[in-house]
This record gives C-alpha cells, structure tokens and sequence, in this order.
C-alpha cells in the first residue's frame, strides 16, 4: 500500500491496512462483485425533499434523526445511484459507530422521480451540493459538517471544494474511486471489452432517463443522437453537454475533472484510490498535484477496483473504503478515528 500525505492534514490518523480477498482479487472481480454483494439491511429513512432555487428539488435521505449539535456528514453518491446504495448506508453505519450523524443527498432523478427542469445532474454539478451543505449549516449552526462522495459524487464534491477553497463550511472531507480526468477515464472505458461493458450499462441508464425528460430536453439536444449513444463520450457530447452549456464533451470534461481543482482545495481532505481502478488509467491519476497540497491525503491501494475495496471470506465480505473515509472524517470532527 502506498500512502501519500502532506503535513497538517490530520497527520496523526493511519490507514487500516488493505488486503483484497482472496477470491476477488482481480479489478473487475473487486468492481463487479463489490457492488453486488454490497447489500446491508437499509435503515427505516427519513426523506426530506428540498426546494431548488431554480425551481426544482433535490431529496435527501437520513439514516436516522439528526441529534443537535452532534457532527453531521453528507453523503454524495456516484453514477446512477442514489444516497440508499450499499456503500452509503455501510458509511452511514460506520460514522453512526463514531458518533457522527449522516445525510445523503440523491442528485436530481436519482430519488426515484423525475425533476422538474431540463437540468439533470452530471460530474461537474456543484451547485445542488453548495445548496444543501449552506441549507445543513443553517439549521444545523452548531453541528461541525464534512461530506464524502463516491465516483462521480467523489468528483462533483472535489470540484465543489476547490470552487470553495477556504471558504468552504466542511472542516473535512473524503473521496472515493474518484474519476479526476473525465476524458482518461471515458478514453480508457472505450478501449476495452470490459470498458465498454461498464459504460454501455450506465449509458443505457441514463438514456432512458433522457427519453423520460423528452419533453423537456428536446429543443436543447438531439434526441435521435442520444437514444443512440453507446458510449460516455458518445452521451456526454449530445445529452450532457448541449442540456448542461456545454460547446461539447471535451468542453465538459475539461471544465469538469477534478484534477483542475485539486489546488484550491484547503478542507482536510482523503482521497481513496486503487491502482488498478478500471475507471481511470493510472497515469491520469494527479498523484504531483495532490502531493503539492498539504490539504490532501492520498491513500493508494494496489487492488481494490472501482468502489470495490473487498476483503474478508465471500459470505461475509468487508468494505475497506467506507471504514476508512468513516474512520477520517470521525477524527476530523471528533477528534477520535
């Protein structure tokens, strides 16, 4: 295991180690497997629907009631998920083990009903985050707040604290199986079998969420070209994109990717990887800039996937990653990993 860390950013906090198991050593077995057998028992959920400012809704999922005063970490999922996905409801349990309340945000169709506006949600989309993190600290005045994210949710959050920088209303931060360079990532996905397998499942998803919006997306895409998309590169250039003001996909990559706003980062900040994710080549991984800023603490495990991080016997399997982000965000807001 490598562990890259700058000074001052929780340096007394370690890592548990990480063995892969055994029977899912492999990247795809650790992606594929991870998230099937991810399936805690899900808490009885309070929802909390959440009135945009452009007159749309986000809803929000809480595990349990917030206790007043006590911290109070959101939650932001990836790609196609929701805020109830098995590694939420494991990082909701493991922070409630610490002591530290939990809420997550569902990005916009992603609760189980379709939103209002044409806008949908996307890897750079920090303006529903800022809304509910500034809506959290109002009611919430005395509770210290920190945030993590997963995939896509992990770059949107990351993007959102660089925006933020110093200003930003999290004292902590974690992000897991983060794809920082949208175009690497989306390049890599089409040059395999296996690539082209995951992306082709996601695209089919969010191709029907696109067909459910027809109607109010139709004058600002072409919707042929989007039923026809196989490919992210393929969606993202005739859905997100011209939907999101985008001049195209290369447009929204490169003003999406978090590489670019790793530096302004300056909330203590974790960011979980694997070597072999799938999602990203390795050599788009921005291990010079995180290592330039003392805010971030990169740990890097050989295996692990994407979202994956299993260990143990497979009729009982453990979930490093959501263990460790728990474990640093808990010593970041209590001061006990």
């Amino acid at each position: 295991m490598q562990d890259a860390a700058g000074p001052g950013a929780l340096s007394t906090w370690r890592p548990e180690p990480f063995h892969p198991a055994p029977w899912a050593r492999g990247a795809h077995m650790q992606t594929v497997l991870g998230r099937y057998l991810r399936r805690p028992l899900a808490p009885a959920f309070l929802r909390e629907r959440v009135e945009t400012p452009d007159g749309d809704f986000v809803d929000l999922d809480f595990p349990a009631p917030p206790s007043p005063g006590a911290p109070l970490v959101l939650l932001v999922h990836g790609l196609e998920g929701s805020a109830r996905r098995g590694y939420a409801i494991h990082v909701y349990r493991a922070l409630a083990e610490r002591g530290v309340g939990a809420v997550g945000l569902n990005f916009r169709f992603c609760s189980g009903e379709p939103n209002r506006t044409a806008r949908m949600y996307h890897s750079g989309e920090t303006e529903d985050i800022r809304h509910v993190l500034r809506l959290l600290a109002a009611r919430f005045p005395g509770a210290p707040l920190g945030a993590v994210g997963f995939s896509l949710g992990g770059n949107a959050l990351l993007k959102y604290l660089g925006e933020e920088g110093a200003a930003a209303p999290v004292r902590v931060a974690a992000a897991v199986s983060v794809p920082y360079d949208l175009a690497a990532g989306a390049d890599a996905l089409d040059a395999s079998w296996a690539g082209r397998r995951y992306a082709a499942h996601f695209v089919r998803s969010l191709v029907r969420k696109a067909e459910a919006k027809a109607a109010l997306i139709q004058d600002r895409c072409d919707l042929a070209r989007v039923r026809a998309a196989r490919s992210f590169r393929d969606f993202d250039e005739h859905a997100t994109a011209p939907i999101h003001g985008f001049a195209g996909a290369a447009d929204y990559y490169a003003r999406s990717s978090a590489a670019g706003f790793l530096p302004a980062i300056r909330v203590p900040t974790l960011l979980l990887h694997a070597h072999d994710d799938p999602f990203l080549p390795w050599d788009a991984f921005p291990a010079a800039v995180v290592a330039a800023n003392p805010a971030l603490r990169a740990v890097v495990t050989a295996r692990g996937g994407h979202v994956g991080f299993m260990a143990g016997p497979p009729w009982a399997p453990r979930f490093w990653a959501e263990r460790q982000a728990a474990s640093w965000l808990a010593a970041g807001l209590t001061g006990s990993a």
